[in-house]
């Protein structure tokens, strides 16, 4: 069998799993968020915070509760990190430096996961499994939380209410992710990825020199990571380790993981709005994004020319050889079009134009199918945005799902999707002027240029995959890649929310004979080309600096 017909068949069984497990679990999340019932422990953690879980909130006490979590969250896992060298199992490992502090807990706080560090040179046991794997589900939940918000948005008329976040959240993380990630930790397990509390081991080598090793609780971390759309690994390899990536098999569950949620939440969405076929117009977008960027980096990797590729049947630089080019090629895809940074190979090994995909799979806003929770609400204010370019194009005033979409509606939707690309540029920019900054470059030219702006790409998007060959564990970077990842998450909600609420007040409209229907392929197609050619003008000039300008140099 052909390498190529070999990643069709990969594709085609992960499309089959992802199609099982769309409507059983999408009900079953429309159910979690829709019910009245509080199940005994989840009061218990409703006592413990002092929160209540019947009081509904208007937008700005939810995003207060939003903020005031992650904010407690952010103090928590710094603290953790600077009194690291004082606790019990960290391994004899020292307190972590102040900057990689803060830039770790804003990373995973913000569902990045960006990680400057070694995790199994730099991290114990209490700070990876009490304080990253904890925020691997909490983050994920706030995440979920605040797209369910907007979905009450579009389904409730006359009231500013969105629901209760408290309600949300514990919901989220008790009723949802916990169940899935006991059982994908099992299945994991049963792959061979590492699941203990073991202290570091020195491994003789063959040239006579030796090896440290220590394990830890690493299935039970690396589920979350996938599921959560997180991606801190527990190792500096991440997905390419062995202990945390052992086979072929493990390699597509993981990938099955990181599309799970953010696939299903359409099927929640429409549900909730009371129209399955909205869900599916939305569903069609992702997967046609998905699909052809997979296509396409498949393509780059497996036709680049050259004495080396031709001869391994591809570009195999910076692959594991048990995952090849097509397992290589759909994990990268997945993991840069949602909010994971799960990595199971060298992004800043592949082609240039291969190494351009998951950039722009980032800069599209990772909404296809996106982060879980940030996938669908980002994908909900692009399909606002799409709908009032058609109104614009018919002289209409634009309605989506029986909600105006105004003035007020528009502005919010189009900070939404200034904010983030603000960040990336501005941020890549200074450091390319800075004489410092571009000393941790390994490469230089377009590649080194293509490195930098990787990296503000993956931290202020929230995704946190590298590119490689950065020396990103500095001052500056530690910084302004913590500074890019907190207000990458929390500016995009607060705008997010707000939206939510300004639709919750209205009353709803009656379809005419002449409203846009946003559930026909049509549409669907408009929003497709919305979101290219946003991103496209956008990030174009950049894009053509750096992984363009290489790909046409090759």
């Amino acid at each position: 069998m052909s390498p190529v017909t070999a990643g069709v068949l990969q594709l085609l069984a992960l499309i089959s799993a992802l199609a099982l497990a769309y409507r059983p679990l999408g009900d079953y999340m429309a159910r979690v968020y829709s019910s009245e019932k509080h199940y005994r422990p989840e009061k218990w953690i409703y006592r413990a915070v002092g929160a209540d879980p019947s009081a509904s909130m208007r937008w700005p006490a939810y995003l207060r509760g939003v903020l005031a979590f992650s904010a407690v969250s952010v103090l928590f896992l710094y603290a953790l990190q600077r009194l690291q060298g004082t606790l019990p199992g960290s391994l004899g490992f020292v307190s972590i430096d102040p900057d990689q502090a803060f830039n770790t807990a804003a990373s995973f706080v913000a569902n990045t996961n960006w990680q400057s560090y070694y995790g199994e040179q730099a991290m114990g046991h209490v700070v990876q499994t009490g304080g990253l794997a904890v925020q691997n589900f909490v983050s994920a939940a706030v995440g979920m939380a605040v797209a369910v918000a907007l979905v009450r948005g579009f389904s409730r008329s006359r009231t500013g209410e969105l629901g209760n976040f408290w309600t949300d959240l514990v919901r989220g993380t008790v009723r949802v992710l916990l169940p899935i990630a006991v059982i994908g930790a099992v299945v994991l397990v049963a792959c061979g990825v590492v699941q203990n509390f073991s202290g570091i081991h020195e491994v003789g080598q063959f040239t006579g020199g030796t090896q440290q090793w220590n394990g830890g609780a690493v299935a039970s971390q690396e589920v979350i990571k996938e599921l959560g759309t997180n991606g801190g690994g527990y190792f500096n390899a991440n997905s390419a380790h062995p202990f945390e990536n052992p086979s072929p098999f493990s390699n597509l569950f993981e990938i099955f993981l990181i599309l799970l949620i953010p696939f299903a939440l359409t099927r929640t969405f429409g549900r909730m709005v009371g129209n399955l076929r909205q869900g599916y117009a939305i569903l069609a977008t992702m997967a046609t994004i998905w699909i052809g960027f997979t296509a396409l980096m498949m393509w780059t990797e497996f036709a680049h020319h050259g004495p080396a590729p031709d001869l391994a049947g591809g570009s195999m630089e910076g692959k594991e050889t048990r995952f090849g080019i097509a397992g290589s090629s759909i994990f990268a895809v997945a993991t840069t079009l949602t909010s994971t940074g799960a990595v199971n190979s060298f992004h800043s090994s592949y082609t240039g134009l291969g190494g351009g995909i998951t950039m722009l799979g980032m800069q599209l806003g990772e909404i296809a199918p996106g982060g879980v929770g940030s996938g669908l609400y980002g994908m909900l204010v692009m399909a606002v945005i799409a709908v009032f370019i058609a109104g614009l194009m018919v002289g209409r005033t634009p309605e989506y799902l029986g909600k105006k979409i105004g003035t007020r509606q528009i502005k919010l939707a189009a900070c939404y999707i200034l904010i983030t690309p603000a960040l990336v540029l501005c941020f890549t920019a200074v450091a390319m002027a800075l004489p410092t900054p571009a000393d941790s470059m390994t490469n230089s030219g377009a590649h080194g240029f293509s490195e930098i702006l990787y990296a503000y790409t993956s931290g202020a998007n929230n995704n946190g995959s590298a590119f490689a060959g950065l020396n990103a564990d500095t001052q500056w970077f530690n910084t302004t890649i913590g500074i890019a990842m907190l207000l990458g998450r929390f500016l995009p909600i607060v705008f997010v929310l707000a939206l939510a609420g300004s639709l919750a007040e209205q009353h709803p409209v009656p379809a005419t004979a002449g409203t846009l229907r946003t559930d026909k392929p049509l549409y669907s197609g408009l929003l497709v080309g919305t979101i290219l050619i946003l991103t496209g003008l956008t990030y174009f000039p950049a894009l053509a600096l750096g992984p363009l300008a290489e790909g046409l140099a090759s």
